[in-house]
């Protein structure tokens, strides 16, 4: 709706809540510091947002504020695999696709996750199908599949 016809007076309705995922909320060390840093930022634009007035973004920011709230008190933090026979959530997993490509990814929480950056969600097609494999299996990765070539530590580098 256009601003010019709505009174300065009338009330803005909180927003809708973010649709949580019904996975569980496994975080890595590093989700939960993202959680955490995210929340403060929040908290800073929020009181910035009531110096200004500004009820646009207190809904907004209210609305945001809710849903990482939320995933901090649902937060179950997954320490590193102590083993790395099998893929498992923190753990970094280098794939080689049928087209040829090779692969890595960190298997992490969903909101810690961009798979440009090499972070798989633990809810994603492919981390699922990786999740409790070995070395030498096969996945289906998109239209084709994928071979687990190596499974190691996230500081462990890979071709994109």
């Amino acid at each position: 709706m256009s601003r010019a016809f709505v009174k300065e007076t009338d009330a803005i309705d909180e927003l809708p809540d973010r649709i949580v995922s019904d996975y569980p909320n496994y975080v890595t060390v590093e989700g939960l510091d993202l959680i955490e840093r995210t929340i403060v930022e929040l908290q800073s634009r929020l009181a910035q947002a009531q110096i200004q007035g500004d009820r646009n973004a207190l809904a907004a920011i209210s609305r945001d504020l809710r849903y990482w709230d939320n995933r901090r008190s649902t937060a179950m933090v997954v320490q590193m695999p102590d083993s790395a026979a099998t893929v498992r959530f923190g753990a970094m997993v280098t794939i080689k696709r049928d087209d040829g490509r090779t692969q890595g990814y960190r298997i992490v929480g969903e909101d810690e996750a961009d798979p440009s950056k090499g972070l798989l969600s633990h809810a994603s097609p492919l981390a699922q199908a990786l999740l409790g494999k070995a070395v030498g299996d096969t996945v289906r990765a998109g239209q084709g599949e994928a071979e687990i070539l190596a499974i190691g530590e996230p500081s462990a580098t890979s071709e994109r």
